[in-house]
């Protein structure tokens, strides 16, 4: 599918990074939104936007960021259902994309969580296209996982934010609850 504009929901700057030179080979016009009411603690949400808008900066890159901090809406739709929290914390960003290509005119849009290794590419797809239905605009699915790691190391390179975690509180827990990690300065091994 040749695309024209293109909108690139974009999760953080290093998966943008292994994302972007990929889309913009298949697009005229790539550009990003930046949208996660999903990222915690506040502090966490403001570094990862911060680096997103660096990387605009240093790379002349067009991306839109949605700056308020929407983490109550985005538990009040999660507790209850947190089996089920990826695919909403996916649907949630996704359909706000998906409104937003289409009120500003692209033909497609997608999402940098296809350059994370970590994600259900077919739930994925699936989900982009069913929004895409909905909402009346297309769905680019490609699987960029092959270029996390240029994402990884570009984004280092640049000194960028390195998040730890994918962003919701449970995913935070996740990966911290088997650590010592910065319980205290001395004791900071594991």
């Amino acid at each position: 599918m040749a695309v024209g504009k293109l909108l690139c929901h974009v999760c953080c700057a290093q998966c943008y990074l292994g994302a972007y030179p990929e889309l913009a080979r298949e697009a005229m016009q790539v550009e990003g939104f930046f949208y996660n009411p999903n990222i915690h603690p506040l502090l966490e949400f403001r570094r990862r936007l911060k680096a997103v808008k660096v990387l605009a900066e240093q790379a002349k890159l067009k991306i839109h960021c949605e700056e308020d901090y929407g983490l109550q809406d985005f538990l009040r739709r999660v507790v209850g259902h947190e089996e089920k929290r990826c695919g909403i914390c996916h649907e949630v960003r996704l359909r706000q994309t998906a409104r937003f290509a289409k009120a500003y005119g692209f033909d497609a849009f997608t999402t940098s969580l296809l350059a994370s290794k970590h994600r259900d590419h077919e739930a994925l797809a699936k989900l982009g296209r069913e929004i895409g239905a909905e909402v009346g605009i297309e769905f680019l699915y490609r699987d960029l996982r092959w270029f996390a790691e240029r994402g990884h190391n570009e984004a280092k390179t640049r000194g960028l934010y390195l998040q730890q975690y994918c962003g919701c509180v449970y995913s935070e827990y996740d990966r911290f609850k088997d650590t010592k990690q910065y319980v205290h300065g001395a004791d900071n091994r594991k």
